[in-house]
């Protein structure tokens, strides 16, 4: 890998599963070296795939297989800033729709167990908006969401 920071998502055998979801799933992103374990180690055999190389929209990682031990959770995600309702539909329901769960205000996992944010640009300005009153009622309305409708985010930021 020639950046030097990169991030390490562990997976308990199916981390080159992952990374092909992933490539096939977003932009700019793409399976690179696929590693072997050269020895047996805890998580598996030699000759099993220890490592995959990928990018998620640009962003390097590192898929290990490293077992059961430890599991994804909230406390990383991706986010993926959205520009309409269609992209919005299309990777939530690809994350969701390929084994995954849907959870509240954007936020979904994917079959992995790996968090995952599809923001829409749209939801993201309401937020910010400086009238502060228009800003609560996009933010209530989000609240009240799985995947984010756009539409409902718009209506509720015009009063």
């Amino acid at each position: 890998m020639v950046c030097k920071n990169t991030i390490c998502l562990w997976y308990d055998g199916t981390a080159l599963d992952a990374a092909k979801f992933y490539a096939e799933t977003f932009p700019d992103s793409a399976v690179g070296a696929v590693h072997r374990a050269p020895g047996d180690y805890p998580a598996g055999k030699q000759g099993d795939v220890l490592t995959v190389e990928f990018t998620v929209m640009g962003i390097p990682c590192l898929g290990l297989n490293g077992g059961p031990a430890f599991k994804h959770n909230e406390a990383f995600s991706f986010q993926v800033a959205t520009d309409n309702q269609a992209e919005t539909d299309r990777l939530w329901n690809a994350i969701v729709g390929n084994g995954g769960q849907e959870s509240a205000c954007g936020w979904c996992k994917d079959k992995w167990g790996l968090s995952w944010q599809i923001t829409p640009r749209a939801l993201t300005a309401a937020i910010a908006d400086p009238d502060r009153a228009a800003a609560k009622r996009t933010f209530e309305a989000m609240m009240g969401m799985r995947k984010i409708d756009i539409a409902a985010i718009e209506a509720a930021r015009r009063g």
